[in-house]
């Protein structure tokens, strides 16, 4: 569990990116708890310091502990007990938006979360078609970003997609692959306030293409699990188009609503 540079680092992302709304503290604390959570390093029935003691680890006001241990006590992930303290639940969701930012939808065949590293492979700019431009409800032909991405479990590639996003809200975006950061929905968030508020998703199967079979290193013929996916923002507005192809050979794909 990370317990310093909360303070630094949030200062350093407030003023990141052109025209970027700050993030707020607890944002930050709450973030770290939660993932702490996630991986393992905080295991259910594990009773957190008190509210004085964690602020003085991560060097933030007591408000801002209270602020982020309530917003993950009303998701589920803690739990407060008289006499006890703040108590780590173990029931909370691996799936939910909060958890959207490092953790993807394929469990491993036994149900077990699993880490996957993602690998840009190209990104590039183009105008919008039509059909892009009205989802996005921007301009015909205007400029969109699009990224070329492929994830591996264990070193095997398991799922490529495409992202696109508009480039004007963008500004200074990577476009070298190597700098494009692995969490994007978190750099959206730190670098130009926009934070992903609801995802929808189209889920069927395909028959594999020439390129899933040259990416997932799949045989002919085989099938793919093909996820169209939109992702809006706190406004309403689209703010990714994603198209996700994936082997389910060892894998399946799990939505979890609570």
């Amino acid at each position: 569990m990370k317990k310093a540079g909360v303070a630094s680092k949030a200062a350093e992302d407030v003023g990141a990116g052109s025209g970027a709304l700050p993030v707020p503290l607890y944002e930050h604390v709450k973030r770290q708890i939660a993932d702490a959570i996630l991986i393992g390093d905080l295991a259910p029935g594990t009773v957190l310091p008190g509210e004085v003691a964690l602020a003085n680890q991560y060097g933030v006001a007591v408000g801002t502990i209270r602020r982020a241990l309530a917003d993950l006590t009303a998701g589920g992930m803690l739990m407060r007990r008289r006499k006890t303290g703040t108590v780590v639940t173990g029931r909370a969701s691996r799936h939910g938006l909060s958890f959207f930012f490092q953790y993807f939808r394929l469990l491993g065949e036994d149900g077990s979360l699993l880490h996957s590293d993602a690998e840009v492979l190209s990104v590039t700019t183009r105008p919008a078609e039509p059909d892009e431009a009205a989802l996005f409800a921007a301009g015909d032909g205007e400029p969109l970003l699009h990224l070329q991405r492929i994830r591996r479990v264990a070193g095997a590639p398991v799922l490529h997609s495409r992202i696109s996003m508009v480039a004007s809200r963008m500004p200074d975006f990577p476009h070298q692959a190597k700098k494009v950061p692995a969490l994007i929905y978190r750099h959206l968030l730190e670098a130009y306030g926009i934070r992903i508020a609801a995802v929808r998703e189209k889920v069927t199967a395909e028959v594999a293409t020439k390129e899933d079979r040259k990416l997932l290193g799949l045989p002919s013929p085989s099938a793919v699990l093909v996820i169209d996916e939109e992702a809006y923002d706190q406004t309403g507005a689209l703010a990714i188009l994603s198209q996700h192809r994936a082997t389910t050979a060892h894998h399946y794909y799990s939505n979890e609503i609570r």
